[in-house]
């Protein structure tokens, strides 16, 4: 795994000691480990591993500013991704890591902790509940599968102004992305632009839509989820 990744990140482009490389691949063979007893990812090989989380959210930090000691959430995060790579890449970022899946969240806590990354808080939540954590952190970034509508409902709330909101998605994102404008636009977001990447050793194309939060989100969002379902923001 650590070849894998230390080629992928040389191809990104994105800097790493060896140190880093090694954390990288400790946290991947916890995750094979724990996936063969508990159902974390669909991914089950290192290879994959190495590839479709830890070098596809690697390439996060060449598209967007991660600099200055920000805090950043991972909505979503499942095992941990993008956020945990982010954070044994940039020791500076302040990582909360947010899921509804308490099993998962248990998970990352705990290897957090052994692989002694500080600065990692692991939240057990659904983000349209996070009332104390509005408006707190200079980036938001998602690799959930929810569309981008409603998506942007749960994460541009939590988006200080000035800050952005990465969503991770397939390449062929682009009427999605059209779709979700007038969510992004009343929820105080606007979108800037969606970055394309090949993961390193594969034929996979993904894309980023990048969202800068303008000004902030209007009190009543978001709403519950079966509100934000039942009659999303589509204009």
């Amino acid at each position: 795994m650590e070849k894998i990744i230390r080629e992928g990140l040389r191809e990104l482009g994105v800097p790493a000691t060896e140190e880093q490389i090694g954390t990288l691949a400790a946290y991947g063979a916890r995750l094979l480990q724990a996936n063969e007893t508990t159902n974390l990812t669909a991914i089950r090989d290192a290879a994959g591993a190495a590839r479709l989380h830890f070098l596809d959210s690697a390439a996060l930090l060449g598209l967007a500013d991660f600099s200055g000691h920000p805090a950043v959430a991972d909505v979503g995060s499942g095992a941990g991704f993008p956020g945990v790579p982010l954070r044994i890449l940039r020791p500076d970022i302040r990582l909360t890591c947010v899921d509804s899946v308490g099993k998962k969240m248990d998970f990352v806590r705990q290897s957090c902790a052994a692989l002694g990354l500080e600065d990692v808080t692991c939240l057990w939540a659904r983000a349209e509940e996070m009332r104390d954590e509005r408006e707190s952190f200079d980036v938001v970034v998602s690799r959930a599968v929810a569309e981008l509508h409603l998506l942007a409902e749960l994460c541009l709330p939590l988006v200080k102004v000035g800050g952005l909101f990465l969503a991770m998605k397939k390449d062929d994102c682009d009427q999605e992305a059209a779709r979700a404008d007038f969510a992004i636009r009343t929820l105080g977001g606007r979108a800037r632009r969606i970055c394309r990447y090949t993961v390193p050793g594969t034929d996979t194309v993904h894309a980023v839509v990048v969202v800068e939060k303008v000004k902030p989100t209007p009190p009543q969002y978001p709403r519950r989820w079966a509100q934000i379902t039942k009659k999303p923001l589509l204009g």
